[in-house]
């Protein structure tokens, strides 16, 4: 735990996306040793700039406590670079995050296949149901699903491997806490059931656009082969594979195989430049890896149903099951009622709950009011039925 809070206390002062924390395993050690070291020897082991050695003489170390009391409030885990448990494929890059916060179980990634799937937020319906039904199948083979948690060609491997009861990673560009992509809630809850919804970045970091190729990075090194979906000439999927190639020449990329146009450009370009193997359904994933036991048969279709509207959260819509497969339909997701008989305490916290599930700390710290005079408000809003809890402390609308 004292490695932890220094290995954060260096995130806030340093930044993310940086090789010095994995150059500091090599010089200490440990961090706790470089932290006590203070500014003349961080001055001379040469790693910093002056901008840099200011930064971590100002940062003070109880910012990381701060952080620490945060995940454990969420029961969140986080381990960081030289913890029990750290991915090695991580390790073996040159700039592995310092920390990693984790929603649910990480599994153990190093001795299981692992694919990525990514591609545009703007997919076809084409697009959609291809990484939907790969990722399907390759759950359902054993193989490990890793995506960024986005719209389109993100989303729907994701469903698709939770359709196939399987295990997949969600590498976030922003915090865990912070609400990102409001829609796709429901969908990041459920991967912690059997997978993680993880970050480098602290719960509440908002989402920043420099963010996501820096997080790109990790996506390729937690993965044994990337699947790309209708990616343009500029898509962020080619900076993942870009990555990819950079931490390891012999990673393998696969392309979906569609038509000549703009959805298809970046992806085509990789097969034509032979970057990538042309993929028209799973085995050809599964066929390009020598040794890999194949742990189940498929025994069902992995067509989505033809009444399937969509299988991308449609904004303001709630997730249901069609034949057993997760997908969203036109149903209106819970909305606060009108003309209700509240007190001005009753009425903030009944207005603060929504129809994600939000902790009782969260919900104390947006209306300024203590959780011990929350708690007999929540207990009258549960018995009127207009809100429930739906794990640990946490509440949503009914």
């Amino acid at each position: 735990m004292n490695n932890l809070k220094y290995w954060i206390w260096f995130t806030q002062a340093i930044g993310y996306c940086t090789a010095k924390a994995k150059q500091i395993t090599f010089l200490y050690n440990s961090i706790e040793d470089f932290y006590n070291g203070g500014e003349n020897e961080w001055r001379f082991c040469g790693l910093f700039s002056n901008n840099e050695i200011v930064k971590l003489c100002e940062t003070p170390l109880s910012v990381a406590d701060e952080i620490i009391a945060k995940c454990n409030r969420y029961f969140y885990d986080i381990i960081c670079i030289d913890s029990p448990g750290y991915p090695e494929c991580l390790l073996d890059i040159d700039d592995p995050p310092a920390v990693l916060y984790i929603w649910g179980a990480l599994p153990d990634i190093d001795d299981r296949m692992s694919i990525a799937v990514v591609g545009t937020r703007k997919a076809s319906m084409y697009g959609i149901k291809a990484s939907y039904n790969i990722a399907y199948q390759l759950a359902k083979s054993g193989v490990t699903i890793v995506s960024g948690g986005a719209l389109g060609v993100d989303c729907s491997s994701h469903l698709g491997c939770l359709a196939a009861d399987g295990v997949t990673i969600c590498v976030l560009g922003c915090g865990i806490n912070y609400d990102y992509l409001r829609e796709n809630a429901k969908m990041r809850s459920d991967i912690t059931y059997k997978g993680a919804v993880i970050s480098e970045y602290p719960p509440d970091t908002e989402a920043k656009s420099y963010h996501f190729p820096q997080r790109n990075r990790i996506i390729s090194a937690l993965s044994d082969g990337i699947l790309v979906v209708e990616a343009g000439s500029r898509s962020g999927s080619l900076i993942t594979v870009s990555r990819a190639l950079e931490q390891d020449a012999s990673k393998k990329i696969f392309a979906l195989a569609g038509p000549v146009d703009s959805h298809f450009d970046g992806s085509n370009k990789l097969v034509k430049t032979k970057v990538a193997t042309l993929v028209t359904d799973y085995k050809d994933i599964i066929d390009a890896f020598d040794n890999v036991y194949v742990t189940t048969e498929l025994e069902v279709s992995a067509q989505p149903p033809d009444d399937v509207i969509d299988v991308i959260p449609i904004k303001g819509k709630a997730p249901t099951d069609i034949n057993g497969l997760r997908t969203y339909d036109l149903t209106e997701v819970p909305v606060h009622k009108t003309d209700l008989d509240l007190s001005e305490d009753e009425s903030k916290v009944y207005y603060a709950i929504t129809h994600e599930p939000k902790h009782i700390d969260k919900i104390s710290e947006e209306v300024n009011l203590p959780v011990l005079k929350i708690l007999p408000i929540i207990t009258t809003l549960e018995m009127r039925e207009l809100i429930k809890c739906v794990q640990g402390r946490s509440y949503r609308l009914i």
